[in-house]
């Protein structure tokens, strides 16, 4: 059986979309549990613990967003579209299919009738966790650009020093030529710089 990594190691867009196929797996392997397939009570057992766990996890980072994203959050969630709801009674009807008793029956119809509107309700979380990371990445990218530019525009000043540096060297003959060696590294170590700056802008940029 293949094993799906910890929910630390991945994002949490990632672990979103883990979401929709985690409940198909499950869903899978309660039916054929319920044919008496050997072993997929057991791997449904696991993949119900991860797929709770893990929804879990997803809730948890609302109150730990910025005020903005939490209540995003909180609309697809909690709005009208039932999304937490449904996926609670997800959660719910699972383990009624993998327990036997008067509730097993009606658990696994329930499945099998709503898996559909699970995955709608999943993809739309996902969606939503989704445009969170690009808003995040956006205002990186703008506050990167701006640090950027500021290394820029001091490379740029310590050029003007440098050049301003060597013309007055030069204009002081041979008691300048020291001082017009370090005017020199001076306007090296800034184009190095700006150079460093671009490329590391560029880096990100991709």
């Amino acid at each position: 059986m293949t094993h799906l990594p910890a929910t630390n190691d991945i994002s949490l867009v990632n672990l979103a979309a883990r979401q929709r196929m985690l409940s198909q797996r499950l869903a899978l392997q309660i039916l054929l549990a319920a044919q008496g397939r050997d072993g997929m009570e057991q791997a449904a057992q696991a993949t119900l613990k991860l797929f709770a766990d893990s929804q879990a996890q997803l809730l948890g980072t609302v109150s730990r967003l910025p005020a903005t994203d939490a209540a995003a959050l909180q609309a697809v969630y909690q709005g009208p579209g039932g999304v937490q709801r449904l996926i609670d009674s997800f959660i719910t009807q699972a383990k009624d299919a993998l327990a036997p008793g008067p509730l097993q029956a009606r658990a696994l119809a329930w499945l099998v009738d709503h898996i559909d509107e699970v995955l709608t309700a999943l993809n739309t979380a996902t969606t939503a966790f989704d445009q969170i990371s690009t808003r995040k990445e956006a205002s990186l990218m703008k506050e990167l650009r701006g640090i950027v530019g500021d290394i820029q525009s001091v490379a740029r000043e310590a050029k003007v020093v440098s050049f301003n540096a060597q013309v007055i060297a030069a204009r002081a003959g041979s008691v300048g030529r020291e001082f017009a060696v370090v005017a020199s590294t001076l306007s090296t170590i800034s184009t190095e710089v700006d150079t460093l700056a671009r490329k590391g802008m560029a880096l990100a940029t991709r």
